[in-house]
């Protein structure tokens, strides 16, 4: 049997229609949060690869990448966003009141937001769990081989290039056809002294696939000088070296949001715990969010379409943000990892009947 026939036989008109509602709500304010985001990160990625001299052909790779780890976020303020909306539309086009008036209630409209709410729910867990990590590491990946290759990316002369981690300058009065610099001039600090090496001229060689650059210096003078004394050492040469490897610093450990899912949850450690717990709320998120929106939803007679979204944002940024502050109070040891932020979920969720449970008696008492 096909998914078609399932889709229609297992739901009715209302449901489909409700369900086609707000989807279409969902589709269009998670779309325009992600093109407002994405112009966002377009503006501060080109002002890093201004700064710090990215290569063009990776910014939109950083765009994307940003974004995926961002949806994360956007997917489920889209779903409440759009469930109010679309629900906001039906109470002040009086749709709603003719639901109602054919025995259809609050929990009639559980179907199909439901199934609405886990298909979003179950595309939020394959992101949360896998693409954004994935697509963190891979971020800082490229940011970090950016910088270093940024290094020696444009030996331009006539301007000064920093290189070796900021220890080195080097400057070139001109360059030949065939990228030979002439009249080079390099300061760089090795240890307690400081090197100025001045030459006819210099090749940039690069070796090990991009790992190690070498500067050769031909027919000039390198001086040597102490930290507050004049010049100890002069030393005239006819080729002279300067190695500079690329990535052969260690970064250290991964950072805690590009490991595997799995991997966190074995590892007892606090900051890994707080984020394993902070990737599965996200989906859950979204289905508690789908739950409350319902209650939050309803409006008065004669009220605006847009009445609720006010209180409806407010609650969103209190959900998430108290989320955020328990999973660093995790973090930092404050609240054991048995509770961890999950107490979070158990309070909205405590709000969520409450507000089931009004609306519903003042269903009962208009019958």
């Amino acid at each position: 049997m096909s998914l078609a026939v399932v889709w229609e036989s297992g739901l009715s008109t209302l449901d489909r229609y409700v369900f086609r509602e707000v989807l279409q709500a969902w589709l269009a304010v998670t779309g325009l949060l992600l093109l407002i985001l994405v112009g966002n990160e377009l503006a501060q990625i080109l002002g890093q690869a201004a700064e710090r001299g990215y290569p063009r052909d990776i910014i939109f790779a950083l765009i994307g990448l940003t974004s995926i780890q961002n949806l994360s976020v956007l997917i489920p303020v889209g779903l409440l966003l759009g469930i109010v909306m679309a629900l906001g539309r039906l109470y002040h086009d009086s749709e709603m009141a003719a639901i109602q008036a054919c025995g259809v209630g609050p929990l009639g409209l559980l179907r199909p937001i439901g199934i609405l709410a886990i298909v979003v729910s179950a595309l939020l867990g394959w992101i949360s769990l896998s693409g954004a990590p994935h697509a963190f590491g891979r971020a800082q990946e490229i940011k970090r081989d950016a910088l270093r290759g940024a290094e020696f990316g444009m030996l331009e002369p006539g301007a000064f290039h920093a290189f070796a981690g900021g220890t080195a300058v080097l400057y070139a009065g001109f360059a030949d056809e065939d990228g030979t610099l002439r009249r080079v001039f390099i300061q760089r600090r090795v240890n307690d002294r400081i090197e100025v090496v001045l030459a006819d001229r210099a090749r940039h060689v690069v070796e090990e696939g991009g790992a190690l650059h070498t500067l050769v210096l031909y027919d000039g003078e390198r001086y040597e000088l102490g930290a507050g004394s004049p010049i100890s050492r002069r030393i005239r040469f006819a080729e002279h070296g300067i190695p500079v490897r690329i990535g052969a610093k260690d970064d250290g450990p991964p950072r805690v949001e590009t490991r595997a899912t799995l991997e966190l949850y074995q590892d007892p450690s606090l900051p890994a715990q707080a984020e394993f717990q902070w990737r599965v709320s996200l989906p859950l998120m979204a289905l508690i969010l789908a739950l409350i929106a319902i209650p939050l939803a309803h409006l008065q007679p004669r009220q605006g379409r847009y009445a609720r979204l006010g209180i409806v944002i407010l609650t969103f940024f209190i959900y998430v943000n108290v989320l955020s502050a328990a999973r660093t109070w995790v973090e930092k040891g404050w609240v054991v990892p048995e509770l961890g932020i999950w107490w979070v979920h158990g309070v909205v969720l405590l709000l969520a009947g409450f507000l089931w449970s009004k609306q519903l008696t003042r269903r009962a008492a208009r019958i």
